[in-house]
């Protein structure tokens, strides 16, 4: 049903473009047509500019071959990573919609995808995912050492040679333009991948505080012209335990 009203969408515009080329040159005659698998969206009172359709693309998108121009998701595709019961495996669902991506896509299309990774292992299990259908293309990590505006986008294409963009902070979060690969993250760890020479030593897990930790804290208030304790060789030293 869906497929038919993109090709009845797409001769009425060819129409308009035919009938009056003047007329049509502000107008915009691109379709747009938004998958969710919540039937909320669908019964918000908001207009939307284009077609809706309920459906779960862990199930791959139903749409006939080479029918749009790009793809654009938000806070989507994290949730292939996740299984609601004991039949749906995020790795085959993630194939699934790949390779349905892969198919709806015309060649020269590209697709941009953002989303929130939990864990490393889920933007390689995607990037994985996305290699082994053909795609070239890399994450792009927007403001990677901030906990609140941080955000992953996959950017996908079918050019062997195409390299993702930087991130808005001049910073690549990863490369994905491997020769076998084809899609590949830059490194498993994010700890150690954001961790670079001169940056301030860390807290440790449960706000416990390193040695090195006190002295880069007494060390930026010294400059700042504040009054501190000289260091000396019980600084940062642990106490003994009281009875």
């Amino acid at each position: 049903m869906a497929n038919e009203r993109i090709e009845q969408k797409r001769e009425d515009s060819q129409n308009n473009d035919s009938s009056s080329d003047e007329d049509d040159s502000d107008e915009d005659n691109s379709m747009q047509i938004g998958n969710n698998n919540s039937n909320n969206r669908r019964k918000t009172s908001e207009p939307s500019p284009g077609d809706l359709l309920h459906h779960d693309m862990g199930t791959g998108l139903p749409f006939r071959p080479a029918t749009f121009d790009a793809c654009i998701s938000i806070s989507a595709l994290q949730w292939l990573c996740y299984s609601n019961s004991n039949k749906q495996v995020p790795k085959r669902r993630l194939m699934r919609f790949f390779s349905s991506l892969y198919k709806v896509l015309r060649r020269g299309a590209r697709a941009v995808l953002q989303f929130y990774p939990e864990t490393s292992e889920h933007a390689i299990l995607i990037s994985e995912c996305a290699a082994k259908v053909g795609f070239a293309g890399g994450i792009v990590v927007d403001y990677p050492n901030s906990t609140k505006a941080k955000k992953h986008y996959l950017v996908l294409s079918f050019e062997r040679a195409y390299k993702a963009p930087q991130g808005l902070s001049g910073m690549e979060g990863a490369l994905l333009n491997e020769a076998r690969t084809g899609v590949r993250v830059a490194d498993k760890d994010p700890k150690r991948a954001g961790k670079r020479k001169g940056d301030a030593p860390r807290k440790k897990k449960g706000g416990g505080k390193t040695k090195e930790w006190i002295l880069h804290k007494k060390e930026t208030q010294r400059k700042r012209g504040k009054d501190t304790r000289k260091d000396t060789k019980y600084t940062g030293r642990k106490r003994p335990m009281r009875f």
